[in-house]
Parts: C-alpha cells; structure tokens; sequence
C-alpha cells in the first residue's frame, strides 16, 4: 500500500538537523544533547497543581510529537529502597526463568546477549503487591504515560538486564509497525504509519547506574518523523549514521526516559566488567485500536475451516475468497501473546491464529489437526 517514496538518505539526515530550544520546553530543567532533563521531584511535588500538569502534559506531547522525541525524568522514582527491592524481585524471576524457559527470544539482540523477564508487570504485582503499588505509585510514569496516550492507557513492562560484555541491539523503531519485517510494514497504507507512533509509549525505569561503558540506550533525536523510517531503517545506510550520529544519556537508579516508539534507538554495548544494566522497559498502549465486541474468534475458525476445506477440495472457492474469510473470522494480529511461551523465535513475531489456519487449509489438514494446533496456541496467550 504504502510506497517507499523517501528513500533519500539526505532527505533522512536533514529531519534530523533541528536543534532543542530551552524556550520550547521551558519547564525542563536543562537540555543535554537535545533531550530535555526534568527533575522528578518536582514534577513528582506539582503533579496536583493543575496549571503545571497541563503546561508539563503539553510540553511533553510537543516533545514527543515535533521535538526530540525523548525525555529523561531524573529520579522519577526517588525512593532507591523500592528500586532496590523491586531489583531483587526482577533477579529472583531471571534466575528461576532461566531454568524454566530456555527460548533465548529477543526482538533485535542476538540470543543470550541479555537476560529478559516478559510479563514483568504481572509478575512483579503477584510476587511483591506492596512493592509493586510503591513503585508505579510515581506521578512521573502516570504524567508521561498521559502526556502521550491520554486517560485509560494500559501499561505492560519487560525487563532486559544486559550484562558485562553484552551487545548492542540492531537500531530499530519499535511497536507496532516496527515488529514487522519491511513486505509486511508497506501492506500498510501511509496514514497507517504517521499514527502508528501515537498507539504506544515506550519508557524505562533504571534499576542501577548507567554510565556511557554500561551501553544506556542509543537514541537518535528527531528520527521519529522520517514517514519512511519503517521501511528502511533496516537499510545499511540508515544503520551507519545511526551508529555515527546516535547519542547516549547516562543514567542513574530511579531515573526514567520516555520516548517516541517511531524514535530509533537500540540497547548500547555494555563495556564494563562488572555492572549488570538492568532496566524495567515500559511500553504503554493507548486504548484505542482495540475492537468494541468480544468476540470469540477461535470457534468461529474451526466452525468455518470444514467449509473452507470443503469448498477449496472441491474448487469451488478462489484463494483471495478463503483470504477474505479468514480475515474476517480469524485473530490476524500476532499480539498481545505470553511471550514466555510464545516467544519472538525465528522473527519478530509468533504465527498468527489466521496464519495457522490458512498453513492448515494449504495443507488439506483435517478439523482435528487445526483444532489441537489452535488450542495449544491459544492456551499460550494466556498469563
């Protein structure tokens, strides 16, 4: 759908020419390489003032929109014996997981390069429930979160604790468009891509210090609005002048950094011989997109496939028919999903229920086949 119409890497490196202005974001408390600095004691003390949370909310969405795309909240969470804690808790569930689950799956970092814990929110809340409400208590995660998302936006967290000798991700943007490979990202239409970037925030709590040798994310400032930045920033080119041009913020324990999704960014290298950097990633969605019904879509699939199959032995439908149908009775979207059991192994993203049983129709498999295939899937999405 989309054509890449700007595939012009000069075109890419002028988008990102602007420079900060202490007068756009007046309320930040400095500006270091084009990221504004705020104070989370502040920010934490005034969230009840309603002036500033409304002049604090619009600078932020300005930021995240048209600005650098990126704010850091110095100590958002100021309280270091929570961060202690919940740091506890994140390690207990790496070291338990690691003998439960051996799937290595990671979006854009090799296998093993970094401990992760998915479904870190649920898992933190059930584990440690006081510590888990002192922590997401913050006023910063609530005002950043709105700033972007608005009201009733719906919180998810994974940790990734990347440790000594651990490497870089590859530059990427992130969820939604970019969790999928560039055939799938341009069946998109172009308006598609300009709202993408505004379903999702993503943020991270630092659970230690990050000076520049633990490899704190690489953030390129103002990468967020290149309209064709999910079709080529796989292209070697865009990888080169993010690793020339990206910047890096060192950070401390409680501090927090928000960012546009569209922003490229990627887990720096960690140089250091003893500093095990463990961050709480954030990613928060908007509640929008999501259907107004429930709708049980496995029983619809299994209730049509023996007509499919039917039909397509006896060619009596076309294949852009069954495509259709399958559309509009089957789950096409590969998330949400448990990623402890159904983890980003040999992709981005796990096999769709629609994929499933399209592979199954191809195939001439029986009902039987597609149900048990379709119900060990299902029992995977669940937490």
């Amino acid at each position: 759908m989309i054509k890449n119409k700007d595939n012009n890497i000069e075109n890419f490196k002028q988008s990102l020419s602007r420079k900060t202005k202490k007068s756009e974001v007046p309320l930040s408390k400095s500006l270091v390489k084009n990221i504004p600095i705020y104070e989370g004691k502040e920010v934490n003390e005034r969230s009840l003032e309603e002036d500033y949370k409304i002049a604090l909310l619009r600078e932020w969405s300005n930021v995240f929109k048209e600005g650098s795309g990126i704010i850091v909240i110095k100590k958002g969470i100021a309280n270091l014996k929570v961060i202690s804690e919940a740091t506890s808790v994140f390690t207990k569930l790496i070291e338990t997981e690691k003998e439960k689950f051996n799937s290595g799956g990671d979006h854009f970092a090799k296998p093993g390069a970094n401990d992760r814990v998915w479904n870190a929110l649920e898992k933190h809340c059930i584990y440690d429930p006081d510590n888990f409400c002192q922590y997401y208590s913050s006023p910063s995660i609530r005002l950043a979160s709105e700033a972007w998302l608005g009201p009733c936006y719906q919180v998810t967290a994974q940790i990734n604790r990347v440790n000594p000798g651990g490497e870089a991700q590859t530059a990427h943007r992130d969820y939604h468009l970019g969790f999928m490979t560039v055939e799938q990202a341009s069946k998109y239409p172009e308006h598609v891509h300009t709202f993408s970037p505004f379903l999702t925030l993503q943020g991270a709590v630092a659970h230690c210090d990050m000076p520049i040798e633990s490899g704190p994310t690489k953030l390129l400032p103002f990468s967020q609005n290149f309209t064709s930045g999910y079709l080529v920033y796989g292209n070697s080119e865009y990888q080169e002048h993010f690793e020339n041009n990206y910047v890096q913020i060192p950070l401390e324990i409680g501090d927090l950094i928000f960012f546009n999704p569209a922003i490229l960014h990627a887990a720096g290298n960690n140089t250091s011989t003893d500093i095990f950097r463990m961050a709480n990633l954030l990613q928060i969605s908007s509640p929008f997109g999501r259907a107004m019904e429930t709708v049980n879509r496995l029983k619809m699939s299994l209730t049509v496939y023996p007509i499919l199959l039917d039909a397509k032995l006896h060619n009596k439908i076309s294949e852009i028919e069954i495509d259709n149908i399958i559309s509009a009775c089957s789950e096409s979207y590969s998330f949400p999903t448990n990623l402890d059991l159904d983890p980003p192994v040999n992709g981005l993203a796990p096999l769709t229920q629609a994929q499933i049983m399209r592979k199954a129709l191809n195939e001439n498999n029986p009902l039987e086949s597609l149900k048990k295939k379709l119900i060990e899937q299902s029992k995977k999405k669940k937490s």
